[in-house]
């Protein structure tokens, strides 16, 4: 499995907005040059993230993006399922009913229904808050004698 570009920008981008909660809504320009991406392709990711209700956007002179709910309520699995199309590992656990029709036959179903509910566990287990507190305690520790 491999995460693109577009989902792990996309976690760079809300865990930025998170960081700047306090300052009401954060124009993509600015997260674009805190976290050196291209507007452009952040534009990209807002429109996947839209239908998530991950976001809220507000326009005119104060517009921008801001997170729709709190950081510890939105998990790395709907940000990456979002962005990536699906975290299943094959086509045909990428919907909620099965229709492969191989699927009474398939020996490997098993297999890819284990991996996919192990990574989807792991990653709902992880909030943009525990992802803000854990590189924190890593800057804490960055001190010098």
């Amino acid at each position: 499995m491999k995460i693109s570009t577009k989902g792990r920008y996309a976690l760079r981008m809300l865990l930025d907005l998170a960081q700047s909660q306090q300052d009401g809504y954060v124009a993509l320009k600015e997260v674009a040059a805190r976290q050196n991406i291209s507007k452009k392709y952040l534009e990209q990711i807002v429109i996947a993230l839209n239908p998530t209700g991950i976001l809220t956007s507000n326009r005119g002179f104060q517009g921008g993006y801001r997170l729709a709910r709190a950081p510890r309520e939105v998990t790395v699995f709907e940000v990456l399922e979002a962005t990536e199309d699906s975290m299943a590992p094959v086509v045909c656990l990428r919907s909620q009913v099965n229709t492969c029709p191989r699927q009474e036959q398939c020996a490997t179903l098993s297999l890819w229904t284990g991996l996919y509910n192990v990574v989807r566990e792991y990653l709902e287990g992880i909030t943009l808050q525990q992802l803000l507190d854990e590189n924190a305690a890593m800057a804490g520790n960055d001190y010098v004698i």
